[in-house]
């Protein structure tokens, strides 16, 4: 399958068109959904419509981005005028946005053809894709086991080739970790280096929308296509966006010395055998490339995780409350009066995870508890922000696993959510810092299932972050590999 490069370079040399390509995606996308479910919403009329104002550019010789013509999928918790938003939530099945989020709008501008919204956990709550109201996508690589989550559907039509690029969230792993689980890059950038406007809120101080690709050069384009100051946004950053794709070479020279640290916290007891030995391999391969390795410390790494489970929650229950039945979404028809309604709503609209969180959340925002819980939860941040704060002292990029496994068989934790909620164990912390990670393919276990490795750079260093993940990508075939659906 083509890189976004190699399109581009098909589309403007006429050797293919806009619509041929399209018409491609949309019957693979037909051929595979049954099975496969990553779609809750094709978008087959407004995608060839896109493709055909690209061809019409191309024919009256006008330039066009690397982007114009190439098929992406938009996770469907980022709003989309005229095209449902649905958060994979019943409170919000019959929504259609009356305006759009800046990332869709950013690459409706770029040409980019949008061939449909991907299933998620609801309100991008869960680990496995299986929290969706509507429907439970497969694991391309597995069809009985889960993608990961919460961005499961873009990262499985990502490595299924029913799109080229895709968008997801993360808050606390929700692209890193499918993007292990489904074999894909995945990257999550700097908090506010894309902006969350029109993204559905989970947790605001830990969302941030990144790209999914099949290679890092295809992850770079979509990142350099939505990155960038919003003034929608408050928590925007106004910096300057690097040509992140044009940054890539394959080999980490003439850069003097690249040190990397391996967190040893992250190692051990927890792992999959197959998972570690793995990433140790992948290690060596950067050792290989000329970088520096050293064990380092982040002693709070293992607090992440209850951190995450007080904050996100505390944050969804706060989010949550607009959905009321009042102003947009699902109503209970004959609720006898307005606190009625509001119960009969949210019991009817909300599934059995988001209401979880929104009680964990509420109950550690309520007096008597909020210092006890959320403003310990708060300080714990601060700290796991000073061991990496510390750490990039010493190193300039970090690594670990992605997951503490590969991907499970659907059902296999839905009865132990305390076990679920282990699968971002290594992500989180990256959010709780507001860092950037990316999640790149380095192997298989025995079962032929993905494993991926994350790598961790400091604010704003996605030009580095890219740069080493590239160069060990080319170092390797694992982003070659295909999962066995044909």
């Amino acid at each position: 399958m083509a890189s976004i490069s190699e399109l581009h370079k098909q589309l403007i040399r006429k050797e293919r068109s806009a619509v041929e390509i399209t018409q491609e995606f949309l019957e693979r996308i037909q051929t595979l959904e049954p099975k496969l479910r990553s779609f809750l919403h094709v978008t087959a009329a407004k995608a060839l419509e896109q493709a055909k104002a690209v061809d019409a550019k191309i024919a009256a010789g006008e330039e066009i981005g690397l982007l114009a013509g190439i098929p992406i999928a938009i996770k469907d918790n980022m709003c989309t005028q005229g095209i449902p938003t649905t958060c994979g939530s019943k409170i919000l099945e019959n929504f259609i946005p009356p305006y759009e989020s800046t990332v869709t709008e950013k690459l409706w501008a770029a040409g980019a053809v949008i061939v449909g919204k991907t299933n998620l956990d609801e309100f991008a709550m869960g680990s496995s894709t299986e929290n969706s109201a509507y429907q439970v996508t497969a694991n391309p690589w597995d069809l009985q086991r889960v993608p990961g989550g919460s961005s499961g559907g873009s990262a499985a039509a990502t490595a299924a080739r029913e799109c080229i690029v895709a968008l997801g969230s993360d808050t606390g792993g929700s692209i890193r970790q499918p993007a292990s689980f489904c074999g894909v890059v995945g990257l999550k950038p700097t908090y506010g280096l894309v902006s969350r406007y029109g993204l559905v809120a989970y947790a605001s101080s830990l969302d941030q929308i990144g790209p999914f690709g099949r290679t890092v050069e295809d992850a770079a384009v979509l990142l350099k296509a939505i990155a960038g100051y919003d003034p929608k946004d408050s928590t925007s950053l106004n910096v300057t966006i690097p040509e992140y794709d044009k940054l890539l070479k394959p080999s980490f020279r003439p850069r003097s010395v690249l040190r990397i640290g391996a967190i040893k916290e992250t190692f051990g007891q927890g792992l999959e055998p197959a998972v570690e030995a793995a990433v140790t391999k992948a290690i060596e391969v950067l050792q290989s490339l000329g970088a520096e390795i050293h064990v380092v410390s982040c002693p709070r790494f293992r607090y992440g995780l209850p951190t995450y489970y007080v904050l996100a929650t505390s944050e969804a229950s706060a989010n949550l409350a607009r959905y009321d039945g009042v102003k947009y979404g699902l109503r209970a028809p004959d609720a006898d009066n307005l606190v009625a309604m509001y119960g009969e709503t949210r019991a009817a609209g909300f599934g059995a995870e988001v209401k979880r969180r929104i009680m964990l959340g509420t109950y550690a925002l309520s007096a008597g508890y909020y210092d006890a819980y959320y403003l310990k939860a708060q300080k714990v941040r601060t700290l796991i922000k000073q061991d990496f704060q510390r750490v990039f002292e010493q190193v300039d990029i970090l690594v670990c696993p992605t997951a503490p496994s590969t991907a499970f068989k659907a059902g296999e934790k839905t009865a132990d959510p305390l076990s679920m909620y282990l699968s971002d164990l290594m992500t989180i912390p990256v959010n709780l810092a507001g860092l950037p990670g990316i999640s790149i393919p380095c192997g298989f276990d025995e079962q032929g299932l993905p494993i991926g490795i994350q790598l961790i750079a400091n604010n704003l260093r996605e030009d580095l972050l890219l740069q080493v993940a590239y160069a060990y990508e080319q170092a390797t075939e694992w982003h070659l590999q295909r999962p066995p659906l044909d």
